[in-house]
């Protein structure tokens, strides 16, 4: 009778086995970017900073009963920046899903001066006044009982501002103005601010890529 053939089978050798590790690819972690397709064409993105005029929004939905992020802001020292009259505050919260379409209407609505036909999309975000270079935006959205959308100015919180009983799938957003830059940090480690409760955990995303 031959040898059996389970006899001539070797355990792979540590080099073998190293080299099937190594070999593995390994599963890059989800990068947050800000949306080109859902944000207005007037706005400039580089990576996760937005200059321009216009909406913007991030590409994940919030789907955490509580979550936390931050825009942390810049300004162009050549611009001169005026809040009396309203046109340069920035407006910050959370927005639905926008599409090609939302924009062309919303050109079209500005074209005609017509300001009650379309939604100009920050139905969900609030303008937070005397935004300077250096400050940080801190939103926190919770969505289990009352479902509301708090701001922190600093870390100071603004309760005046909180948006109560929204519904739908929203994103994070951001309306822009010229002269200022801001950058989306999802990061724990990259806050400049406390979350206003320990609950409020940094934004994770739960849905593909938009």
């Amino acid at each position: 009778m031959g040898p059996c053939c389970s006899c001539f089978k070797t355990k792979p050798s540590t080099r073998e086995t190293e080299l099937t590790e190594k070999s593995t690819p390994e599963t890059n972690p989800f990068s947050f970017s800000v949306s080109r397709q859902m944000s207005a064409p007037t706005v400039k993105i580089n990576g996760l900073t937005v200059t321009g005029h216009g909406i913007a929004l991030v590409n994940v939905s919030i789907e955490q009963d509580a979550s936390y992020w931050e825009w942390h802001i810049a300004t162009d020292d050549n611009v001169a920046l005026d809040d009396d009259d309203g046109h340069s505050i920035l407006k910050f919260g959370v927005a639905t899903r926008k599409n090609r379409e939302f924009f062309e209407a919303l050109g079209d609505m500005e074209d005609n001066d017509d300001e009650m036909s379309v939604d100009d999309g920050t139905k969900l975000m609030r303008a937070i006044p005397n935004v300077k270079s250096g400050d940080t935006i801190g939103v926190a959205v919770q969505q289990s009982d009352l479902p509301m959308v708090q701001f922190l100015h600093n870390g100071e919180p603004i309760h005046e501002l909180a948006i109560s009983r929204f519904r739908g799938m929203v994103f994070p957003s951001i309306y822009m103005r010229d002269g200022y830059s801001a950058t989306f940090v999802w990061n724990e480690d990259e806050f400049k601010e406390m979350s206003p409760h320990v609950r409020f955990g940094p934004l994770i995303p739960e849905r593909g890529l938009i």
